[in-house]
């Protein structure tokens, strides 16, 4: 139990000098995953306020961070593209498909159109289910972005992206690796206590009858 707790103290406790061992092996992989957590979080910070100096901020609205997924995207499209590219009360879906908006409006049509290539009219069949499909998925315009003149900085921004993923992913593995030194320790105690101290070594004896021989080892636990 004290192994499970904190790898290497039941060694410790038995006199066992491997316990250092383990106890190291704790003290690193511990290091590695805070210091990796620290790089993924200063990769996120840096991509997260690049993307809205460069590619929000001239559209005027205040600050709001989004979710992974907005970022993401944010470095497969140049532009987001406007919301609602309708006038007065009438509400109209980005077309332009190469931005991210129109692209959620063509795949809207692909789902739920008969005909996703011609052009897509209220009251038409699917037209709603379409059109709330774009809703939730599109972006709106206090998260709209453009990359437009600053293809230089969507690089800078995709590895930036791409550095705290890996950072996040590496120090998840650590942890992992965290665990398993916890499991290790533990069961490593544990069959060491109950062999004792100086394990029982196997011995071969012959063979009842005279012919051949046989390895034995005992061990009680």
């Amino acid at each position: 139990m004290a192994s499970l707790l904190v790898p290497g103290t039941g060694q410790f406790l038995a006199r066992q000098p491997r316990g250092l061992l383990y106890l190291a092996t704790e003290v690193w992989l511990l290091a590695r995953a805070v210091s990796l957590r620290h790089d993924s979080r200063t990769e996120g910070d840096f991509y997260r306020t690049l993307a809205y100096t460069v590619a929000r901020l001239s559209f005027g609205y205040q600050r709001v961070d989004g979710p992974w997924p907005y970022y993401e995207e944010m470095g497969k499209y140049i532009e987001s593209g406007v919301f609602d590219g309708g006038s007065g009360t009438t509400f109209a879906p980005e077309t332009d498909t190469t931005t991210y908006n129109g692209h959620i409006w063509l795949l809207a049509r692909r789902t739920y159109l008969a005909d996703p290539d011609s052009a897509a009219v209220p009251g038409a069949p699917g037209y709603d289910a379409a059109l709330r499909f774009y809703k939730t998925r599109a972006v709106t315009d206090v998260f709209r972005w453009s990359w437009r003149n600053a293809r230089l900085e969507q690089d800078v921004y995709r590895a930036s992206i791409r550095a705290s993923d890996d950072a996040y992913r590496r120090a998840t593995n650590y942890l992992g690796a965290l665990l398993l030194n916890h499991l290790v320790s533990a069961v490593d105690a544990f069959v060491a206590t109950r062999l004792g101290r100086h394990p029982p070594l196997p011995v071969v004896r012959p063979a009842p009858g005279g012919t051949g021989a046989v390895l034995e080892w005992h061990s009680a636990f």
